[in-house]
């Protein structure tokens, strides 16, 4: 039962995002009656595309990537029948300029060393960069360092890390996953990251890229929740929330409607979670997440999406060393439904560096096009058809030294209302897996609340081989 013996039957998930995907599947799954209300027109957030309208082109907003590790995020694409939808690859390659490649792959060794054998081969690095690397990434075999005032790069020098290890190895790796510089970003979930995909199992660093547009692989989440009896409000702001004394249910306004529901699951980025609690009654609490809230900051994505006029590479995906460009992914190749098209389709992304958000649309492209003529020379001959950019100002919330001390948990100040999102208190950093777990943990705070206990949240994928000592 819920606070004033009123039973939860119906819940307001607000946001259709992963996280609010997450909640509500889980939810509608447990035979609750679910409302999804999300302001833009299509579900995924930060997660989807649309047709770009200068190019007449379906697009992502900006390249998302899953590991094995992501148990919640996976299992949430089981829920809504989207698994088949994933392309797993057991390698990367890194290539620097002039186009020599490195395979970073899986061996039989167990873990730890699964991957030593590949690492040892690896061209771009030094013998100094080799021992540099593994005598970091060995002191997170026992375990992950608490969060102190500490910054990974202060850390890395600290660790006796070369400069090209830091460039090469350091940074791909932590750009990609916590989209942060290494000075602005915490030693615990830098750690967590490279014990994750590195040291816990060969199967927790599995990479998956989805081979479906962001929209089409949450569309599925749209169909299943329909399947459940959910209902589904598109192009819905949230206006203002109100409790009834009586009643103890929540009205939820947006500008065109009014909602009645037994509880309510706020599953939105931190900025916009400020706008909306003004709009929410007095409570114990209230000022203190208000004032956490505010202390959150964004850091910046852009993707560059080409389109030339034969193939300029056989690889699906990349990591780029050396140049502004970081990961490129061959959407021709990873993406079946474009195969025969006509144009040869590459993705560029720059995570984390803010000087290049100001650029210009044509600066930003004749970038991508000068940088990637310096690993593969074919583009020097390719007519470049057309291109588009995306930027993501508010891509992810930075993860600074410390963090942990204002995210919020599931719970909130006010009786029946839980928070979700990414930034909340996952133990996991701004990626989808994060905002998952946060979807499922707010949908078992909701069912501790309604008196009806479940478990929604996955287990940690298990550590193998040698490593199954320090857990």
């Amino acid at each position: 039962m819920s606070e004033g013996n009123r039973q939860i039957e119906s819940v307001a998930v607000i946001g259709g995002g992963v996280a609010g995907l997450a909640a509500a599947q889980a939810l509608s799954d447990s035979g609750y009656k679910v409302r999804l209300i999300e302001r833009r027109p299509y579900v995924g957030g930060r997660a989807s595309s649309y047709e770009h309208p200068g190019i007449g082109e379906i697009i992502d907003n900006c390249q998302h990537l899953l590991f094995g590790c992501c148990t919640n995020l996976i299992d949430l694409y089981r829920r809504i029948g989207a698994l088949d939808k994933l392309h797993w690859f057991d390698a990367i390659t890194m290539i620097e300029p002039g186009g020599r490649r490195t395979v970073l792959s899986p061996s039989a060794l167990p873990a730890p060393w699964h991957a030593s054998p590949g690492f040892l081969k690896a061209h771009a690095f030094s013998l100094a960069d080799k021992i540099a690397i593994a005598r970091g990434l060995n002191t997170f075999i026992t375990g992950i360092p608490e969060d102190t005032k500490e910054n990974f790069y202060h850390w890395l020098i600290r660790h006796k890390q070369t400069q090209a290890a830091i460039k090469r190895f350091w940074e791909p790796v932590l750009f990609a996953a916590l989209n942060e510089e290494l000075d602005k970003t915490s030693v615990h979930y830098a750690a967590k990251v490279c014990r994750e995909l590195f040291l816990r199992s060969p199967e927790a660093g599995r990479m998956a890229i989805p081979s479906v547009p962001l929209s089409d692989l949450y569309g599925h989440a749209l169909q299943s929740l329909k399947m459940r009896g959910a209902d589904i409000n598109l192009r819905a702001s949230v206006t203002r929330i109100a409790q009834d004394d009586q009643t103890q249910q929540w009205a939820i306004e947006t500008e065109a409607e009014r909602f009645i529901s037994d509880a309510v699951i706020f599953a939105v980025p931190f900025e916009a979670m400020a706008r909306l609690l003004p709009t929410l009654p007095a409570a114990p609490g209230k000022d203190a997440l208000t004032a956490h809230v505010s202390q959150f900051s964004h850091a910046p994505i852009a993707a560059i999406h080409l389109w030339f006029d034969r193939e300029i590479t056989d690889l699906e995906h990349a990591s780029m060393l050396d140049t502004t460009i970081q990961w490129l992914f061959n959407k021709s190749k990873l993406q079946p439904q474009r195969h025969g098209q006509k144009g040869h389709y590459i993705e560029v992304v720059i995570s984390v560096l803010r000087s290049v958000i100001p650029m210009q649309r044509q600066e930003l492209i004749d970038l991508a096009v000068r940088e990637l003529a310096l690993f593969f020379p074919t583009v020097r001959e390719a007519k470049l058809l057309k291109g588009a950019v995306t930027k993501e100002v508010r891509a992810t919330f930075s993860v600074p030294p410390g963090i942990d001390k204002i995210r919020p948990t599931a719970q909130s100040p006010w009786p029946n209302i839980f928070l979700a999102g990414d930034w909340t208190a996952t133990g996991w950093p701004a990626t989808m897996e994060g905002a998952a777990r946060s979807g499922f943990l707010a949908a078992e705070a909701l069912s501790n609340a309604a008196g009806r206990p479940e478990k929604f949240l996955q287990p940690d994928l298990p550590p193998s081989g040698l490593m199954r000592l320090f857990t």
